[in-house]
């Protein structure tokens, strides 16, 4: 069986929570005063969600270790993204936590079922200053991965 990637799990992710709605930012916590967060999610009515994404058992069991616990007033609900042959191991996951279950089906649509929904943490809204923080930092993602890519595109054409 082939597990699933970190990568694969924010892409299915990002899709249930839908971009086109909801500003989602991957691997995000400087700048914002936050833990890190693999994904944060800003919802049009300015609350933060947090996807906390595990791809295998340890990594999940080992969560609980964390000093900060996923505990901030500026997030009103936790997730943890899982694969579905995690699912065994779900008791690990605080109770306070939403689950989202990723299925078999990779590259398909509607492949994210939540099984379990988040508690409210906060009542937190972002400022107007603080969505734009959250953009800035995504739109800094995006031009390194652009960048990544150009280099490996430019050595590709040397090589050849």
């Amino acid at each position: 069986m082939k597990g699933y990637s970190t990568l694969e799990m924010e892409v299915e992710i990002a899709d249930y929570f839908n971009p086109r709605v909801n500003l989602i930012v991957p691997n995000i916590s400087w700048g914002m005063y936050l833990h890190e967060c693999d994904m944060l999610i800003i919802t049009p009515s300015n609350y933060a969600y947090e996807v906390e994404i595990k791809t295998d058992k340890y990594d999940l069991i080992k969560d609980k270790e964390k000093r900060h616990q996923h505990n901030s007033k500026k997030i009103k609900k936790l997730y943890f993204g899982i694969p579905y042959y995690l699912l065994e191991y779900i008791n690990h996951i605080p109770e306070r936590a939403g689950i989202l279950v990723v299925g078999e089906s990779l590259y398909m649509r509607n492949n994210v079922k939540k099984i379990r929904e988040a508690q409210v943490w906060s009542d937190y809204k972002f400022t107007e200053q603080e969505k734009y923080n959250v953009a800035r930092l995504g739109s800094m993602r995006i031009w390194g991965l652009k960048r990544t890519l150009n280099d490996s595109t430019a050595q590709e054409r040397l090589e050849l």
